[in-house]
């Protein structure tokens, strides 16, 4: 990978000098081939990037998608990408997503408590904090037009036939860690969901020529 102009914390960039991209598949690749294809095209023609991650409940997948895809882009000097996330329906960032993301390196700050909980979540200490919680996808917040949908989770793919504003679709997912919470490998399994995540999202930007 080029060397980061960016400066992510050190834990994180820890984290991101451990992944071993040349290990995706050729089968993950070609999933994975659409993105890069959106973001070269946008990157020719000088746009802004916009890149909503869906998923059923916006509390896990989508979130490590946003925050990794995020990074990624800073990482790789893409000054211009806005990563977002959302769901078919609104429940709370999952503590274990954010312990998860702690973890691995990022400032993670509660900014307000309840049903669904508000962060902030930062990965280098000057750039703009990434606002971590759970709505729908097209929520307020959320782009309304020009951006790609990122579907990462089959049920978010089947039960989305059409997303208003976007101006691609491209289902990428991933396996759920919810099906290890309450179990001696959640903290494990949802480590993995992330770094296979960030290894991917990363691979992505890594190929995106300027």
């Amino acid at each position: 990978m080029i060397p980061s102009k960016t400066k992510i914390f050190s834990l994180i960039e820890k984290e991101v000098l451990s992944f071993h991209p040349e290990d995706i598949t050729k089968e993950r690749r070609a999933i994975l081939q659409p993105l890069i294809d959106y973001i070269q095209i946008k990157v020719g023609n000088q746009e802004e990037i916009r890149l909503n991650f869906i998923c059923t409940h916006n509390s896990r997948r989508s979130h490590l998608s946003q925050v990794w895809a995020q990074t990624a882009a800073s990482y790789f000097n893409f000054s211009n990408v806005f990563c977002y996330s959302g769901g078919t329906e609104a429940t709370a960032l999952f503590p274990m997503a954010a312990q998860t993301l702690a973890k691995s390196g990022f400032k993670v700050k509660t900014l307000s408590e309840g049903n669904n909980p508000i962060y902030s979540i930062k990965y280098t200490d000057n750039e703009h904090p990434i606002i971590g919680f759970s709505k729908t996808y097209d929520d307020d917040f959320n782009p309304q037009g020009e951006f790609a949908a990122i579907l990462t989770c089959s049920s978010a793919d089947s039960g989305c036939p059409f997303i208003a504003g976007a101006e691609k679709r491209i289902p990428i997912t991933f396996e759920d860690p919810k099906a290890f919470d309450n179990t001696p490998q959640q903290e494990e399994k949802y480590h993995e969901r992330s770094m296979q995540i960030a290894t991917e999202l990363f691979y992505v930007f890594s190929q995106i020529k300027k």
